[in-house]
């Protein structure tokens, strides 16, 4: 089951908390909003990877870019979960199939390693977290995740 915790998922990740974060991106290189931005601009490592997949290309849903961060003698991996395919519109933006597949590839690729993740796809993307959250449970059954809910510390 998934732990929770509040906190700043950035900072939990820069003291070692985490051997792995997660969020949520769209298809268009942007991450422009939300976590995605303050990921964008605390680690551009992980926009680099972003840009270097095809802008606007749907097939990118349900896969994801990586960056391996060092700092502070701490080192992490940035999984940029390709969870939408736009990022304005009206309704829900995020792609379910695509937090499920993500999920279930982070289970074969990350396993046995503490990971971390906000609430991806219900915030920016409209999406119902109660679906996310089972998605996210039923594919990491058996790991060490945690939903880390925004709190200044």
């Amino acid at each position: 089951m998934m732990n929770i915790l509040k906190g700043d998922l950035v900072q939990f990740a820069l003291t070692g908390r985490f051997d792995v974060i997660i969020h949520g991106c769209n298809c268009f290189c942007s991450m422009g909003a939300g976590i995605a931005k303050l990921i964008r601009d605390n680690f551009p490592e992980a926009y680099q990877a972003d840009l270097k997949t095809g802008m606007g290309d749907k097939k990118k849903l349900g896969a994801y870019s990586m960056a391996r961060i060092e700092r502070n003698d701490n080192i992490f991996t940035i999984i940029n979960g390709y969870t939408q395919y736009d990022f304005s519109g009206h309704g829900v933006l995020v792609d379910y199939e695509a937090i499920q597949k993500l999920f279930a590839g982070i289970k074969n690729d990350f396993a046995n390693q503490k990971i971390g993740y906000p609430k991806i796809g219900a915030g920016l993307a409209k999406g119902n977290w109660e679906m996310i959250s089972d998605i996210i449970n039923k594919e990491l059954q058996g790991e060490d995740h945690t939903l880390v809910e925004y709190s200044k510390i």
